[in-house]
């Protein structure tokens, strides 16, 4: 198919990463002169090391390793772990934008970013011993190691408690066997928090490190989703772990739903930007491409898209703000993080989809982003908590009457 002259001018225009975020409500007069300053510079750095890469790395199915210490450089992971143990000791507003931006990019990056924050790091700095504290965070947050989180299981994903890795005490060490499934960053990963069950039942984490005998982690293949993500398998059998990695902190299944709920926030605003990198794009098409003699931004429909994506987004951006503050402060519920996630992936998906819609045909290939986005959000909206299971979540809450065991 031949390519109009408007269509090639699209194409050029489309290399370069143009990015203009929306701020219809004037969100920033909220956020402070350092929130602003650490958006510019993850922003700067979205697009000088994602945006030229992203979609050679997703149409390869590439995982571009070399980004785990680029990551580390500028203080991704574990943004509010303190500084004492490498993080960036920042407010929970500060790791929101970074998610955001950095999913603006992709999805799988921010995966990459928030698993190791959120569900390896937070972990070992809330449940772990001061030694384990010392030994981990800082070569976690500097990207010297990878990290993963091993909950998930292949008959038990909506139901952690189910779970059948367990782990048994002999002595000197613990035994651990049982397998794990849909582990973003496991193929590559130096360490896995893992979460098991002992002989009397109860769920515990454990810090597994690669070169464990028994312990391998096999990559997941033929992904449509978070292609430029590592995802694979814990596999346990007959693992030594040595008794001093048990975090000792907390146990029961509270412990990882904690964890769950750190990701879970992040995911909130990184849907957003997703989201955002969606809009913009179908805004600025919509300028550029003509047909019937006139840009389609002006016609009716078009329009009508475009305002809706930007009534969403505005009203997500103010969501995340509160619950960010609700955080800052201790405050927000497991329910009310529950409510952004859902909501916002929502609307993430939506938006990506009435974008295609305006991007034609064109909006179907890597000249722009809207197909990756979409794909990619189709994995978000079911990892940590599927759509529906955060529907439960706040209908327990309303109601008082858990609806699942």
């Amino acid at each position: 198919m031949a390519s109009t002259p408007a269509t090639s001018t699209a194409k050029k225009s489309m290399k370069q990463d143009r990015y203009e975020q929306p701020d219809f409500y004037a969100i920033d007069d909220l956020l402070t002169e350092e929130h602003k300053l650490i958006r510019s510079s993850i922003r700067e750095f979205v697009k000088k090391e994602i945006s030229p890469n992203i979609e050679d790395w997703a149409q390869r199915a590439h995982f571009p390793y070399e980004m785990v210490r680029k990551f580390g450089d500028i203080g991704a992971f574990g943004p509010t772990i303190p500084q004492q143990y490498g993080g960036g000791g920042l407010d929970y507003i500060s790791y929101g934008i970074l998610m955001q931006e950095i999913e603006r990019g992709d999805s799988g990056m921010r995966s990459t970013a928030s698993v190791q924050g959120s569900l390896v790091m937070y972990p070992i700095y809330k449940f772990g011993s001061e030694e384990q504290r010392k030994k981990y965070l800082p070569k976690l947050a500097s990207g010297e190691w990878l990290g993963c989180f091993g909950l998930t299981e292949p008959d038990h994903g909506s139901n952690p408690s189910g779970m059948v890795t367990n782990f048994k005490d002999m002595g000197d060490h613990y035994l651990l066997n049982g397998a794990k499934m849909w582990i973003s960053n496991s193929p590559r990963a130096d360490v896995a928090v893992v979460w098991a069950k002992n002989e009397a039942g109860r769920i515990h984490g454990l810090i597994v490190e690669r070169g464990m005998p028994g312990f391998s982690t096999p990559e997941t293949h033929g992904k449509w989703s978070l292609r430029a993500s590592a995802t694979g398998e814990l596999v346990f059998t007959d693992v030594k772990v040595p008794k001093e990695n048990l975090l000792p902190g907390k146990n029961g299944l509270g412990a990882p739903m904690m964890c769950l709920d750190s990701a879970r926030y992040g995911i909130a605003w990184g849907a957003i930007g997703a989201a955002m990198d969606c809009y913009d794009s179908a805004r600025r098409y919509a300028t550029e491409r003509i047909q019937f003699g006139k840009p389609i931004g002006s016609f009716q429909l078009v329009q009508k898209k475009l305002a809706e994506m930007l009534s969403e987004i505005t009203k997500a951006q103010l969501l995340n703000w509160r619950l960010g503050t609700l955080m800052n402060e201790g405050k927000a519920s497991t329910a009310q993080i529950s409510l952004a996630k859902r909501n916002n992936v929502a609307v993430a998906l939506e938006i990506a989809r009435e974008a295609r819609q305006i991007h034609g045909g064109m909006g179907i290939t890597g000249e722009y982003p809207i197909m990756r986005h979409m794909m990619n959000l189709e994995s978000v909206v079911t990892y940590e908590g599927t759509h529906d299971i955060h529907l439960l979540i706040l209908g327990n809450h309303i109601t008082g009457i858990p609806a699942f065991s």
